[in-house]
């Protein structure tokens, strides 16, 4: 990808973001772009790190150790697929944030890996809000309990919620999912105290529903870098 092309992408999914915080009545300071650069190549990533993005998200444990030490260093990587507990270690050495704990497990393996790195990490916790049979996430029932042990947890630190809505063609069809993700919030920081500033929530194809109904980290592949070609792999 050229980096013409990457910046005018970028230029204009800038104002898709500004338009949609104006109709909402928030500043875009508030919400902030994670650019999904998941089988997308280093040299893919250093184009967008020319553009003025410093911040990528990572799906896929495997891919991002091969790929991170192929980018340039002053990156921050987020974590933003699903974590198996076997894999904790390794998340807890490249990742600056976790957007997808979703199981008191996952919760715990990162605590320790995180503990064994001596470093604290940001997560949030992933909601199933729509009770999905196919997808991660605890239920919205388990949130306030989860949070209240996660900030007991010295190593981890919980800074909002995620979630992955049912796709639907029709974005308006998914402001529900979102709303609900923000009023869980709320009524999660009523009762416990703890202070939840994060939602991540909304891609692509429904951000601007998402950031109307209150998220502050858009997960954006396809809008910014394309459709995908042929998935990257670590060459010798």
């Amino acid at each position: 990808m050229q980096k013409d092309s990457l910046y005018e992408r970028l230029n204009v999914l800038e104002d898709r973001i500004q338009n949609a915080c104006d109709r909402a009545g928030r500043e875009r300071s508030e919400v902030h772009l994670l650019p999904v650069s998941k089988t997308r190549s280093p040299d893919v990533i250093a184009a967008a790190t020319d553009c003025g993005l410093n911040v990528f998200g990572e799906n896929r444990i495997q891919e991002a150790m091969a790929k991170i030490p192929r980018c340039p260093g002053f990156l921050q990587w987020h974590l933003i697929g699903h974590l198996q507990t076997n894999k904790a270690r390794h998340a807890a050495r490249i990742f600056d944030m976790a957007h997808s704990v979703d199981s008191e497990r996952v919760m715990d393996a990162l605590e320790n890996a995180c503990a064994a790195c001596g470093k604290v990490m940001p997560i949030l916790l992933e909601v199933n809000v729509a009770g999905e049979g196919s997808k991660f996430g605890m239920m919205p029932e388990e949130v306030v309990s989860v949070v209240e042990r996660a900030d007991g947890l010295p190593h981890v630190e919980p800074v909002g919620l995620m979630t992955i809505p049912p796709f639907a063609n029709d974005a308006e069809k998914v402001r529900k999912y979102f709303r609900a993700l923000r009023i869980l919030r709320d009524k999660c920081e009523e009762q416990t105290g703890i202070r939840l500033q994060d939602l991540s929530m909304g891609m692509s194809n429904d951000f601007e529903i998402a950031i109307e109904e209150g998220a502050t980290w858009i997960r954006i592949g396809t809008a910014l870098f394309g459709k995908r070609g042929s998935p990257w792999k670590p060459t010798e």
